[in-house]
């Protein structure tokens, strides 16, 4: 098929009994379940814990925009369904879209649980079994990997999931041991051998600056923070990545950072570059191409309406190179369901080549959508 407009940034919801009826039984009594919480709505119990916060602006597309307090019946199935998921994204022009997860994410704060494991696998059977069985070539899944699990379950899980023809795999962007350990090696090889870029998303594991606990969810102001600073996501891993060889190591290796946006890449571009350049005659780094050089054919970012970085295309042509299209569906800042109207309107400045790139062209050549 032709595609026009791909989404690499979309997020879903899993179904309220997924985890309860189909994890390992030994572990059902610590399943995520969706429970009543305190202001009337329904929100996930981990470990049987009170629901600290309700649904709401992580599922709040087609309703208006409130912080928690939504009842399962009252969010878009398109959350959970991938039927319904797939006529939102017609209803908005959208061809295909990357899919990010939910509720299993809390398993890369688990460290090597086993626990967390088997949250990772029941995500990932169900994700494509189930939730893209309408259409794989417009539903993209991304199983989850348990880096934090040592090297032979990260690999075994790795190639279990790339032998179902998942196009993408899911990594935390701080793990427990930082990617420019050369630890990674051989799951970076396994990446490149696959030609399966890996996927990041701002707020996902570690000690995320871009994260919110949910005591910042309720604190006015803090609560959207996050949505502001969300480049640091990208900006250490992407750094330490480049200045430590590990694209050197690994030239064929795609890394994706969702949600970060592109307005403020030429500034962080330029630092590394003269960095490089002036530290070079004694930091003994480990490369010796431009480190920029991996912007574009190692390194790729997700954006939304970043007018501001779509201005920037014209003179800065590298960004029409790195970037692609999210609408970020069902999120509270989502570009859905006037995403042509959103597209056009960020768009207006941006040359009809450059303009495909971003739409489509990146991704149908990260993720190998021909």
């Amino acid at each position: 098929m032709e595609y026009r407009v791909i989404s690499a940034d979309n997020h879903i919801l899993e179904p309220r009994d997924l985890f309860v009826t189909r994890m390992p039984k030994e572990y059902r009594d610590r399943a995520p379940r969706v429970m009543r919480g305190e202001d009337g709505g329904d929100g996930w119990s981990m470990d049987g814990k009170t629901v600290p916060r309700t649904l709401g602006i992580e599922a709040t597309a087609g309703r208006s925009v409130k912080i928690s307090g939504y009842k399962w019946e009252e969010i878009l199935p398109g959350n959970y369904d991938g039927a319904a998921h797939l006529k939102d994204m017609q209803d908005a022009g959208v061809d295909a879209a990357v899919l990010f997860p939910s509720v299993p994410l809390q398993g890369w704060f688990m460290g090597d649980d086993p626990y967390a494991l088997a949250l990772f696998q029941t995500f990932n059977d169900w994700v494509v079994e189930d939730f893209c069985a309408p259409d794989p070539k417009r539903l993209i899944a991304l199983p989850m990997m348990p880096v934090n699990h040592g090297m032979e379950v990260l690999l075994d899980e790795a190639e279990r999931c790339l032998a179902r023809g998942v196009k993408a795999l899911h990594i935390p962007v701080y793990p427990d041991r930082p990617y420019w350990d050369a630890y990674y090696d051989p799951f970076f090889t396994l990446a490149e051998e696959a030609d399966v870029p890996l996927c990041m998303h701002r707020t996902s594991g570690g000690h995320d600056p871009g994260g919110k606990s949910n005591f910042e969810f309720n604190m006015p102001g803090l609560n959207v923070a996050g949505t502001v600073h969300r480049f640091f996501a990208a900006v250490e891993p992407f750094t330490k990545m480049i200045y430590t060889g590990v694209f050197k190591r690994h030239p064929k290796l795609k890394i994706m950072d969702a949600e970060v946006n592109f307005g403020w890449i030429p500034f962080w571009k330029n630092t590394l570059d003269e960095c490089f350049e002036k530290q070079k005659g004694w930091a003994n780094f480990p490369i010796e191409n431009t480190p920029s050089d991996a912007l574009g054919k190692n390194l790729f970012v997700t954006v939304l309406d970043d007018k501001l970085g779509f201005d920037l295309v014209e003179d800065e042509p590298y960004l029409a190179d790195m970037a692609m299209f999210s609408t970020d569906y069902p999120h509270s800042i989502c570009l859905w369901p006037d995403t042509q109207e959103d597209i056009a309107r960020a768009t207006v400045n941006c040359a009809p080549e450059a303009k495909h790139k971003i739409l489509a062209g990146n991704a149908v050549r990260v993720f190998n959508l021909n």
